[in-house]
């Protein structure tokens, strides 16, 4: 069978850089995993808790990390930045304040900053996000999936393929189903290609969500 390997780490030092920059040595270097994985875990609580009710996502695109002697700096590339400042000019200093406190180091500040992207639905994450609401409120997966798709076209990127697997829309046996518009080259390593995975909770069982995106190729 075809051997499937992560397209982000495929293309690491050609067309993806990393999404946390730091050295430790070996002895140290689990402890900084998961540092990173506790300060990415703590941002999208904050988000997921301070959201509001209608909106129901979460917008993060990706959290990148960078870390030196004394100084943490988090940068939260954030597609709608109204869902996690929210008319409040503290929304950032209180985030702040609660990842300093889930830590507890003594002698590295913290730095949170927030970009903003352009294009939010040219992020895989934002679109996997948006399909999982959407299945969570009974909609055909069918329908959610090409909605997807027209909104990522909106962006203009040069294909995407979704995939859903799981028990869909209840059935008693699980399956997969996928659909593609466009080019999606993964054999090519100069093709820039996004790609996430995201499970959702539905009240029939897990489903998993991956969606590629094909935004250039070099």
């Amino acid at each position: 069978m075809g051997q499937k390997i992560n397209p982000l780490g495929f293309r690491l030092g050609t067309t993806q850089s990393h999404h946390s920059f730091w050295f430790a040595k070996p002895k140290n270097f689990s402890m900084g995993l998961q540092e990173d994985e506790r300060i990415r875990n703590c941002i999208k609580d904050y988000v997921k808790k301070n959201k509001r009710i209608s909106s129901g996502f979460e917008g993060i695109a990706h959290i990148g990390i960078q870390k030196r002697i004394d100084l943490i700096q988090v940068i939260i590339y954030i597609g709608f930045p109204n869902l996690l400042i929210e008319g409040r000019t503290r929304g950032v200093e209180e985030l702040q304040m609660n990842v300093q406190k889930e830590f507890h180091s003594v002698n590295r500040r913290l730095n949170i900053a927030i970009t903003r992207i352009e294009k939010p639905y040219g992020q895989p994450n934002i679109l996997a996000e948006y399909i999982a609401l959407q299945l969570k409120n009974r909609v055909s997966f069918r329908k959610a999936m090409k909605k997807a798709i027209e909104l990522t076209e909106q962006t203009g990127t040069k294909g995407i393929q979704v995939q859903i697997a799981g028990r869909i829309d209840g059935k008693e046996i699980a399956r997969v189903e996928w659909i593609r518009e466009g080019r999606v080259p993964l054999q090519t390593i100069r093709a820039k290609i996004d790609h996430c995975s995201h499970t959702i909770r539905t009240i029939y069982g897990v489903l998993g969500i991956k969606i590629w995106i094909f935004v250039n190729q070099e």
